[in-house]
């Protein structure tokens, strides 16, 4: 195999393919990025058994074949020849790279050892625009879970019906958002890994430009601009929203979005590596009271609100209302709660196309 492509293009495929090459494995070529030169330009694959990431990019191919290298060495090399004229040559002592007058060898594997990818995925089509499918991205998967106690919450449930409704949670809060479909072949709901939803943002554009999912069996294609993903779907039983989510409750407020933010930035300051990170709303008539206690001080502010019902203390994770608070977009956003131990939602005043909910934390003090 010999071919001969730009530094710099070269660079950014490998650092997107990388994303899928396993870490922790005990079989090296898991670790390995698959090369294939052919007529057509070189194509970048990398997979850990879960996500599968394929690259395709332009170059001179002067001898077609295949080889697989190091991934996370190829990265990192290719990232000091941006500015490159890159020659790679198969050979008994690996890969030969050539670049002006200096010559580099690595290591490589057979690409019979990689394991086979089947691109072949379409029983199922689901049509959307890629700036809708970044922004419910966006505003589901930060509420994934992360640890493997319950695989199936390190993943997103999409739900694909009338429109697109996104589902994460992690046991202590949830997002829920919806988006409109272009259109569909049919409705299904499936899990998605977040770490698959976060390459597939990565690569989509912010316009209102089409991109196609494609599902079948347990298995999940997406691709743009040369790129295809290919990902494993989670199996299992996901939380029925209509459970967890309240219909009426007792206490509502209104309040100016990025002034609760500031405040509760401000109040999150000291109580920073606590390890129940608290933060406390007392919501009356006057408006919501925000404060939070550590050995380092305290922090107590007021900010203005419109409230109706009953006033109420309430304890919380304050990375985890920050969070819901960054993911919402209008000026006014409206908090509901019934009382101080039960899940409250955040949600914008106007648009109801993404909803958060928190668990509370006791507060022994």
């Amino acid at each position: 195999m010999k071919f001969i492509c730009d530094g710099l293009t070269l660079s950014e495929a490998v650092s997107k393919v990388s994303k899928a090459c396993a870490v922790r494995t005990t079989a090296p070529i898991m670790e390995c990025i698959r090369i294939t030169a052919d007529s057509v330009g070189i194509s970048l694959l990398a997979t850990d058994g879960e996500l599968s990431i394929l690259k395709k990019i332009k170059a001179e191919v002067l001898e077609e074949g295949e080889i697989c290298v190091p991934g996370k060495l190829f990265n990192d090399f290719t990232l000091k020849l941006l500015g490159e004229e890159i020659s790679f040559t198969t050979g008994e002592r690996g890969m030969e790279i050539k670049y002006r007058d200096s010559v580099s060898y690595m290591q490589t594997l057979p690409a019979e050892e990689f394991p086979a990818i089947n691109f072949e995925i379409g029983e199922n089509s689901f049509v959307i625009k890629q700036a809708t499918l970044k922004k419910i991205i966006a505003e589901t998967t930060f509420c994934c879970a992360q640890d493997d106690s319950r695989p199936v919450l390190k993943g997103c449930l999409l739900d694909f019906k009338e429109k697109l409704e996104a589902i994460a949670l992690d046991g202590y809060r949830l997002a829920l958002a919806s988006a409109e479909i272009v259109s569909k072949s049919g409705e299904k709901s499936i899990i998605c890994p977040a770490r698959t939803l976060v390459e597939i943002s990565r690569m989509l554009s912010d316009d209102d430009a089409e991109t196609t999912l494609y599902t079948q069996g347990g298995m999940l294609l997406v691709g743009s601009e040369g790129m295809t993903i290919v990902s494993r779907l989670y199996q299992g039983e996901f939380i029925k929203k209509e459970n967890v989510i309240p219909s009426k409750f007792t206490t509502e407020i209104v309040v100016n979005r990025n002034e609760l933010i500031a405040s509760a930035e401000r109040a999150a300051v000291l109580i920073r590596g606590d390890k129940n990170n608290l933060v406390t709303l007392d919501i009356s008539a006057d408006g919501v009271k925000i404060s939070s206690v550590s050995e380092y001080g305290n922090v107590s502010e007021v900010v203005a609100a419109q409230t109706t019902g009953f006033d109420l203390v309430i304890s919380m994770n304050a990375k985890f209302l920050l969070d819901a608070l960054r993911a919402l977009s209008e000026d006014e956003v409206t908090v509901s709660f019934n009382g101080a131990i039960s899940p409250f939602i955040l949600q914008n005043k106007e648009g109801k196309d993404n909803l958060y909910l928190i668990l509370p934390v006791r507060n022994a003090a």
